[in-house]
């Protein structure tokens, strides 16, 4: 197992970013090329001052070639147990509220000896946008189906099919980040119907910006994929026919089969981990769905199977972590100020709800009726001496507080902890 270096160390984070941010870019800056994501260029750009943009922590400076899977030697890896100490240790992180939380973390930085903690790590909820993970899969799945043995089919299918939105995108509020060649400043607005851009790019705007649009899109193109196979992609007459003449209840097979099937022939368990429909009312509307759920330890065996190659196949589970790379804001568990210099491979999301309450006051993230907030990250630090390399999962419904904070605090208080087990190393006289 190997780490690689973290290139252009000499960017620096410009400031400390609010927990309850909304938008988070992934992706490696220099992948413009290979991917054809444009605002990948615009971000690269903004770090040497030639577009006005943020600039971002070190540990956003992977390149893509940096960004990699690190398990591929280790295909017969397998989660230990428990580790008595490790858990009690998590789970006085955890405080008086530990019975709200699902938690799995995961220490590889000595692969030789792994340390796991589950603290109710199968105590099931709602993932929210986490379980947009499915929707990736899914697609790669789906694109591994169509052409098994040839990954540059599927990456050419990825960089030249052309996406439109549609009014599957309705309703959402995320925003996209949106840069052309030539533009001096990178805007951010919600995705629009008619909004045209590649394959890669709405999986980008899925993963990083978290849209629910983009999401949907994406979930659109992976029917397609799996009804047409190699005679996708489609005119538009024929998409919207196949979505016109198609009987609803054919749809909902078709979506049930795409989203969940991926799961079960991973080694995953869709009883545990499941994208139950459509990220959008409108594409609700069109193609029912179930139920959404996750534990912690679903999510964890998804990071795991991720870095063996395993997922799919080592192309597409190269390319999932590839999305799942952070390359400009940090939010909620990511943000903590101790992750700064860390590559960070993140997502996250959120439900919460309000009531009247007395002497209360209802918040973003700060739900009295339930607040879920979900993170799944791995966590690579190279400048730790020694490299520290590990994984975090937190599920919680923390009612009343704001939940983006917490999970920012445990993000902290769980990288202090792990680095507590490796002491930098002594050096002779």
């Amino acid at each position: 197992m190997r780490f690689l270096s973290i290139t252009a160390a000499l960017v620096l984070a410009a400031g400390a970013l609010l927990p309850g941010a909304a938008t988070v870019d992934a992706y490696p800056l220099d992948g413009y090329e290979y991917t054809g994501i444009s605002r990948l260029e615009g971000f690269r750009l903004a770090q040497e001052g030639k577009v006005r943009g943020q600039k971002v922590p070190v540990g956003a400076m992977l390149t893509r070639q940096e960004v990699d899977i690190r398990l591929t030697d280790r295909k017969n890896f397998e989660i230990p147990p428990d580790n008595p100490k490790f858990l009690s240790q998590i789970r006085n992180l955890l405080g008086r509220e530990e019975n709200r939380y699902g938690v799995a973390v995961l220490d590889l930085t000595d692969p030789e000896n792994p340390r796991y903690a589950g603290h109710r790590d199968k105590a099931m909820y709602n993932p929210g946008s986490v379980s947009k993970i499915m929707v990736g899969l899914g697609l790669f799945q789906a694109l591994a189906d169509a052409y098994p043995d040839d990954p540059a089919a599927r990456h050419k299918i990825l960089k030249t099919t052309q996406v439109v939105a549609d009014e599957f995108i309705l309703s959402d509020h995320h925003k996209i980040p949106l840069w052309e060649p030539g533009d001096n400043r990178i805007r951010y607005r919600s995705l629009q119907k008619g909004d045209s851009a590649n394959l890669y790019t709405y999986l980008d705007w899925m993963f990083s910006a978290s849209s629910n649009a983009a999401a949907a899109m994406n979930q659109r193109e992976l029917l397609l994929i799996k009804r047409f196979g190699q005679a996708y992609p489609l005119e538009a007459a024929a998409i919207d026919a196949f979505f016109q003449e198609t009987p609803k209840g054919e749809l909902s097979a078709l979506l049930s089969e795409a989203l969940h099937r991926p799961a079960d022939r991973n080694g995953l368990d869709s009883e545990d981990l499941r994208q139950g429909g459509f990220f959008t009312w409108r594409g609700k509307q069109k193609v029912p769905g179930k139920n959404s759920y996750a534990n912690a330890r679903s999510l964890m065996d998804y990071l795991v199977k991720m870095e063996k190659g395993t997922l799919v196949d080592e192309f597409s589970s190269r390319e999932l972590k590839r999305f799942l790379y952070m390359t400009q804001r940090r939010i909620r568990y990511a943000s903590s100020p101790a992750l700064r210099e860390s590559a960070v491979y993140f997502k996250s999301g959120s439900l919460y709800k309000c009531r009247e309450e007395a002497g209360f006051s209802c918040g973003k993230y700060k739900g009295n009726v339930y607040n879920m907030m979900n993170s799944m990250a791995i966590v690579e630090s190279p400048y730790h001496d020694p490299p520290l390399y590990y994984m975090a999962v937190i599920m919680s419904n923390v009612l009343r507080k704001n939940s983006a904070v917490e999970h920012q605090t445990l993000g902290t208080r769980i990288h202090r902890l792990i680095e507590s087990f490796h002491r930098p190393a002594k050096t002779a006289d």
